[in-house]
């Protein structure tokens, strides 16, 4: 989806800042006239420091960061080792941070900027049984963000979220599942989780992601001002299941499927 909204936005005559840990991996932007990347980890403030240090030489000027990078930690909680969680709240909220903190003191100078922060739906609700600490990290997310709107309004600073559901990405491929081999409670709904979300990459079984990306589009542009916009038909389902039923129930139904 990072590589799509790039694309997108170059081929709207923006010159686009490309950002990954590994630039000499990427061999498509490196081709596009408009786009220019740079190494960017956002777990190492000092390199987000020198990414914003070499956009502003380049480019000139920055208006729109997107914070898109996100990762997923799923299982059973119990089974989660130390390090899976810190690295769940470095990347998806404190990674988050270190972006918005280092490029603030740019906006605030010009009077302007806007922060896009790539959220999901189970920013909201949960939507998946096992993803506690996803949710954790995205219901953040969503709290940092709207409290952050009080301090950054009178800069002229804007900031947006975007929730999707399901959407064909590599998120899957990068998901990892807590497991035990000696403690076997949790094996059923966790091979049932795993393969429900494998299935909700698929193509057919998802929104296409363009979707997500004129979204970003039209809240970088200006066409939309939204705080929260919710992206594709399974999300908004779950939102308004959520509105309409009680929280037990709304969490039986849920988890009905995923259960023994």
């Amino acid at each position: 989806m990072g590589k799509q909204t790039a694309k997108h936005f170059a081929k709207h005559g923006w010159n686009v800042a490309a950002t990954m840990r590994n630039p000499k991996k990427e061999t498509e932007l490196n081709t596009i006239a408009n786009i220019k990347v740079f190494e960017l980890d956002i777990t190492q403030p000092e390199t987000i420091q020198q990414a914003m240090t070499e956009v502003i030489a380049e480019f000139g000027k920055i208006d729109v960061i997107v914070n898109n990078a996100g990762i997923g930690m799923y299982g059973a909680l119990e089974l989660t080792p130390d390090t899976d969680i810190d690295r769940q709240y470095a990347v998806n909220v404190k990674g988050v941070i270190n972006v918005i903190r280092t490029f603030l003191p740019h906006f605030r100078q010009q009077h302007a900027g806007k922060f896009i922060n790539i959220s999901s739906v189970m920013g909201r609700s949960t939507a998946l049984p096992l993803g506690s600490l996803y949710n954790m990290s995205k219901f953040a997310l969503e709290g940092l963000t709207e409290g952050l709107y009080f301090e950054l309004k009178p800069l002229n600073i804007d900031l947006h979220l975007v929730e999707p559901g399901g959407f064909e990405s590599n998120f899957g491929e990068n998901v990892t599942f807590s497991k035990s081999d000696t403690i076997k409670d949790y094996d059923i709904i966790t091979s049932r989780v795993e393969a429900t979300l494998k299935a909700s990459q698929k193509p057919s079984a998802t929104a296409n992601p363009i979707m997500i990306v004129k979204t970003i589009y039209d809240l970088a542009t200006g066409k939309s001002n939204a705080l929260r916009t919710v992206v594709g038909k399974d999300a908004k389902t779950v939102l308004l299941l959520r509105k309409m039923l009680p929280i037990k129930t709304f969490l039986n139904t849920l988890g009905k499927r995923f259960m023994h």
